[in-house]
């Protein structure tokens, strides 16, 4: 069992991709089946806006835990899910924006710019949202060529503020019970201190095997 799941085949891999993708999903269909039957509360567009934000916040939580994960388990092909994972956060991010702008704003532009200049949760929010379009932008392969591995590494490093700017722009906006924002702030604590020690590991690692 364990060494199936160290090195799966390409038919289990493939399993994981599409039991993925299918997970991903069923925030969406839930909205939807709650929408059709009208289980989305006294105000609807409240909901759909806090579920589309929560999601997104647990998609790069998610995606930010694939290489310590890979790390403790040597799983390696963990690796091969990031993409998705990535490409799923920013599609319930775009359905947090537009349901703001669309839903909440009816695209009042004037409202929506002094919105994110005079409320800072708006802001934060709004900022992680604009940082998370290069990173969906250049997540083929092909664009991974473009830029070169290095630079490419680099500008997806851009996630780190971008999932701190996700629980800023939460706990901001909740001000009052901030449990569910600390829960994410020490989550995230968590995912960027284990990130901190691998790298402060491997000079020693590499002068070890040196000597």
């Amino acid at each position: 069992m364990w060494n199936a799941l160290q090195t799966p085949s390409a038919r289990q891999l493939g399993f994981a991709k599409a039991g993925l993708f299918v997970a991903a999903l069923v925030p969406l269909l839930r909205l939807i089946w709650l929408g059709v039957n009208d289980g989305l509360g006294a105000n609807p567009i409240e909901f759909i806006t806090h579920s589309t934000g929560t999601w997104t916040l647990v998609g790069l939580l998610t995606t930010l835990s694939v290489t310590p994960l890979r790390k403790f388990t040597s799983w390696n092909w963990l690796i091969r899910l990031r993409r998705m994972l990535g490409l799923f956060t920013f599609f319930y991010a775009c359905l947090h924006f537009m349901t703001y702008i669309w839903l909440d704003q009816f695209f009042d532009i004037n409202t929506i710019v002094k919105d994110v200049i005079k409320r800072p949760f708006i802001t934060v929010g709004f900022l992680a949202f604009v940082l998370l379009i290069p990173l969906a932008v250049t997540s083929t392969n092909s664009m991974m060529k473009r830029l070169g591995g290095k630079n490419w590494q680099r500008l997806h490093r851009l996630i780190y503020a971008i999932a701190t700017l996700g629980v800023v722009h939460y706990w901001w906006l909740v001000k009052k019970d901030i449990t569910q924002p600390l829960i994410y702030a020490v989550v995230l604590a968590l995912l960027l201190g284990i990130r901190i020690l691998f790298k402060a590991r491997r000079p020693r690692l590499g002068s070890t095997a040196k000597a």
